[in-house]
């Protein structure tokens, strides 16, 4: 016998929340597949159940007047005494958070198509007088042709009632990583939190991190309140610039300053969505990857730290007799050689010659206050080289910053040791030789410098 909740019939669960279960079901009297989104009002906690079905109305009430084809569509309600369900549009497709990390970035132009569409969506809520109040990326599904879908409309606030009297108004919801200034404060809302929280979630698919990182609750809430987010273009060089602008606009702390509406936050984007290519880059980036998987400077490197790698660095490729480096320059540039020969000289004579795998231009970056130059970098042929952005690495992972450090460190003394043996060939003198050892004495060995 089939199970069913009322008259659909239960195909299988698609997802567990904290409060609720979701079913993929068939409606039978229009043969559709639909959501069901289903609550049970636990009998240990009376204050939980009315809590549990002020949000369930809440969500029915918003979603039966939001019409919009970026926002899940709600067919039906019910309570019963033990159980509510709320049955909507079936969305094929996953929800957007698989796209967060940083190895399963969407392509530029795709995560800004996303994002428009969900500022016209969030436009048209608030005509509505809605505010949703948990823009996050498990909220926002992805259909078959790659429309987003908001869903979850439970915390939403209805700002044409009285906030005095209305219940659905509960302080501190929402997801703390994406909570607006005004939010995690506890101040009265209205709809620019949820662009604050899309400006958030589009900082997040560019770069594959958040605005804000902390270990704890207490410091998320100080940087949210009181910091300023990182460029998003130091974080990904490959970015247009127009997109800084926008990002810092909708992350604004003062709502006087923030976006006005879903609709100028759309008109924006639109505009930078013009400098970019339609293409998907996806298969670019994964034979970029397997590129750097076999370079030995990035053998330790983990896979995870190999794809931010690719998004805080530029890939270039350099025609004969380009400078990469120039001595006398004051800057903290640095490169791994991807493909090719490069020549590096001072004053006018060659040091040594490097080939793929090696890095340039390491020890300005790695010099704690000394920027300056003192080489120059030239290509000897075509050449493909990484370049990575300093800036954008120290705003990395400290996993990411740790490896850079440890590897570079190491290549610095195997060079200094090899600058040693060069040295060695080109004296004539020997050396005075001992007879007896330090430790032999009773001393301490004497430290190797090189």
């Amino acid at each position: 016998m089939t199970e069913k909740i009322g008259k659909y019939e239960i195909i299988r669960p698609l997802g567990k929340g904290a409060t609720a279960v979701v079913y993929l079901a068939r409606d039978p009297a229009l043969n559709r597949q639909v959501a069901i989104k289903l609550i049970r009002f636990g009998e240990d906690s009376a204050a939980m159940s009315r809590r549990l079905r002020k949000i369930f109305q809440t969500e029915d009430s918003i979603g039966r007047r939001l019409e919009h084809p970026n926002i899940v569509k709600v067919y039906d309600a019910v309570v019963e005494k033990d159980q509510a369900y709320l049955v909507m549009e079936y969305v094929d497709g996953g929800a957007l958070d698989r796209f967060c990390a940083i190895n399963r970035l969407l392509p530029m132009h795709r995560v800004i198509g996303i994002i428009f569409k969900c500022c016209l969506a969030l436009d048209h809520a608030f005509r509505q007088g809605v505010v949703h109040r948990d823009i996050k990326p498990a909220n926002i599904m992805i259909d078959a042709n790659e429309n987003p879908k908001i869903t979850d409309f439970g915390l939403g606030l209805y700002l044409h009632k009285d906030m005095g009297k209305d219940s659905t108004f509960v302080m501190g919801v929402g997801s703390p990583a994406y909570m607006s200034p005004e939010q995690v404060k506890n101040y009265p809302l209205n709809h620019k939190t949820d662009l604050y929280s899309l400006g958030v979630l589009l900082f997040q698919l560019l770069t594959g991190r958040l605005p804000y990182r902390a270990n704890n609750a207490a410091t998320l809430v100080y940087k949210i309140v009181n910091m300023d987010a990182p460029s998003v273009c130091a974080l990904n060089p490959n970015l247009p610039p127009g997109l800084d602008p926008i990002i810092r606009k909708a992350l604004e702390k003062d709502l006087y300053n923030r976006y006005r509406s879903g609709a100028e936050f759309a008109k924006d984007l639109s505009a930078v969505r013009y400098q970019m290519l339609e293409e998907d880059e996806t298969e670019r980036d994964l034979a970029r990857f397997e590129t750097l998987r076999k370079l030995p400077f990035f053998a330790e490197f983990e896979d995870i730290e190999l794809w931010e790698v690719l998004r805080i660095s530029r890939w270039q490729r350099m025609a004969e007799k380009v400078v990469l480096i120039r001595e006398g320059e004051s800057h903290r540039k640095f490169g791994v050689i991807i493909d090719g020969f490069v020549e590096v000289s001072s004053n006018g004579r060659m040091i040594c010659r490097l080939g793929a795998s090696e890095v340039v231009g390491e020890m300005a970056f790695l010099h704690p206050s000394d920027s300056r130059r003192h080489a120059t970098v030239v290509t000897l042929e075509p050449t493909e080289f990484l370049e990575i952005n300093s800036a954008a690495l120290e705003l990395g992972s400290d996993e990411l910053q740790d490896r850079f450090k440890n590897v570079l460190l190491v290549q610095v003394l195997a060079r200094l040791r090899e600058a040693n043996r060069a040295l060695t060939s080109l004296s004539g003198q020997t050396a005075v030789q001992g007879s007896l050892s330090a430790s032999g004495l009773g001393l301490n060995p004497p430290l190797e410098l090189l």
